[in-house]
């Protein structure tokens, strides 16, 4: 029987400079992203990040008053690791975000300060590849960041953060979406890859508190074994992979 095709991946656009990355929690883009950022923060290109929570309500041993700031200083030095100085937080409440008008006007608000040219984000959809269920949190993000590119554009949606001062950015030309079971392109995850794991191990207090496995281990294999996967799909070199959405 013959072997089924394996539709390769694209190449990332590469014609633009700005890029913002709109997640819900600490850790949410280094469990996959972070290679292709270090790649694009070496490019020269600009690369900021906007997160729903301070993800304080992660870990179980810490109550979310400690657990919130320890949580966005791991993030703040994950960031920087992969050449991003720019992290920013919603304080929306961890573990129950509301997909609606509000989420909407806070990311579109940070797209508009931001004028980014792609739009990252993660998984909106209800499952991990079909078999996993999603969090409420990464589908109320994602669906909204979706949204928000579009609001951000259109002065009549929320003119109230016209009189604030933020103008309508029609810019966004892409919003990438990593984690989805059917992406459509790639980006060569080779010399990003092991800051990728620094930047993941930054996240040590919540790793330790996930898994007995030593950190640069679990961090590691992780990783490593994602990009390998999706590099199947990529002329044989280790990727992270998007599902691109143009508009």
């Amino acid at each position: 029987m013959t072997e089924p095709t394996i539709s390769q991946l694209q190449p990332m656009p590469d014609d633009w400079q700005r890029a913002l990355a709109v997640v819900a929690h600490p850790d949410d883009l280094e469990y996959g992203c972070a290679a292709a950022i270090a790649a694009w923060t070496d490019a020269g290109r600009e690369v900021s990040y906007v997160l729903a929570t301070r993800g304080e309500a992660g870990i179980d041993t810490l109550e979310p008053a400690r657990c919130g700031p320890l949580r966005e200083r791991e993030q703040r030095a994950s960031a920087a690791v992969v050449g991003v100085s720019e992290v920013a937080f919603l304080d929306h409440a961890d573990g129950v975000i509301e997909y609606g008008p509000a989420l909407r006007r806070d990311i579109a608000a940070a797209i508009r300060r931001h004028r980014p040219e792609l739009v990252i984000t993660l998984n909106h959809r209800d499952t991990w590849g079909g078999t996993a269920w999603n969090t409420p949190d990464h589908v109320a993000v994602g669906r909204a960041t979706l949204d928000a590119a579009g609001d951000a554009g259109n002065r009549w949606i929320f003119p109230e953060l016209t009189e604030q001062g933020l103008e309508p950015w029609d810019g966004v030309r892409w919003v990438a979406v990593a984690g989805l079971s059917s992406p459509t392109h790639a980006v060569d995850a080779t010399a990003g890859l092991e800051r990728a794991v620094r930047s993941l191990l930054e996240h040590r207090t919540y790793i330790e508190a996930l898994t007995d496995e030593d950190p640069e281990t679990y961090a590691r294999t992780f990783l490593t074994g994602f990009a390998q996967e999706t590099g199947k799909r990529f002329g044989g070199r280790p990727a992270v992979a998007f599902e691109l959405f143009p508009r």
